[in-house]
């Protein structure tokens, strides 16, 4: 069994690591754009011909299935996507986690880009699923690009301009873009709960299109298989490995560790 994914960088962190926690036989192909990111300030059009490529160099390993681990991307290219690679390669998009969160009512924040905020794209989320919730969405300006480049002090200064914006009674908080999982302590951290208060849930997406990807091959999780997965790296499709920036996370560093022991 073969997984890809694909962002312009290390985005697809996350799910990659979910998909290697719930099958560790499976191989994975990590295909990024250090060439052409960050894609955000990209037209929808540009946007695509750079996803459409990394989706390419990843499709020549013949995965059995291609995660979209970036939510830019899947707004403006997952058609195209799917038209280029289906049903050959089945493809997964990543949505928001807006409808598990919002399932209880109550008062839920997003933290997404400034792109995504306030977006058509988001607003329908939020209509379609959130409609029992109170919805606040929060910009979160240079978190992404910050994560990126593991620059610590940026995060820091992100983080909390974000959660200066965040009411402090929500009880669910949305991971609306996936590099953010990335720096789920650091955000927690900085939302602290007063006394009394639940404990604040955080809503990602990987462990879904994890989850999903596995279904649209007639797979199941097999968190006990024998770690024998392998793992391949591809910058804008020239054979690499895990950069400096992806082992600073938890999750680059599971993905590591697994490939020097396979």
């Amino acid at each position: 069994m073969k997984i890809a994914l694909m962002d312009s960088g290390i985005g697809l962190l996350p799910a990659a690591a979910a998909v290697r926690r719930m099958r560790p036989d499976a191989d994975l192909v990590l295909s990024s754009d250090p060439d052409g990111m960050p894609w955000g300030p990209h037209t929808p059009e540009e946007i695509t011909e750079l996803a459409l490529a990394v989706a390419r160099a990843a499709a020549a390993h013949e995965p059995d299935a291609l995660i979209v681990g970036c939510n830019t991307a899947t707004v403006h290219a997952l058609p195209a996507l799917r038209a280029a690679l289906e049903p050959r390669i089945p493809v997964i998009g990543t949505v928001p986690a807006i409808k598990p969160a919002a399932v209880d009512g109550g008062k839920v924040a997003i933290w997404a880009t400034p792109a995504t905020t306030g977006s058509p794209y988001q607003r329908g989320l939020i209509q379609e699923f959130a409609g029992g919730a109170h919805v606040t969405e929060v910009p979160c300006p240079g978190l992404a690009d910050a994560v990126e480049h593991d620059d610590a002090d940026a995060v820091r200064r992100a983080v909390a301009a974000a959660a200066a914006l965040t009411p402090p009674d929500v009880r669910a908080l949305v991971l609306g873009c996936t590099h953010y999982e990335l720096v789920e302590e650091q955000i927690r951290a900085a939302l602290p709960r007063a006394e009394g208060q639940p404990e604040l849930v955080f809503h990602g997406s990987a462990g879904a299109v994890a989850a999903q990807a596995l279904r649209r091959i007639g797979a199941e999780a097999d968190p006990a298989a024998a770690p024998t997965g392998g793992l391949t790296v591809l910058h804008s499709g020239r054979p690499g490995a895990l950069t400096p920036a992806a082992l600073a996370y938890a999750q680059g560093r599971v993905l590591a560790a697994a490939a020097v022991a396979h």
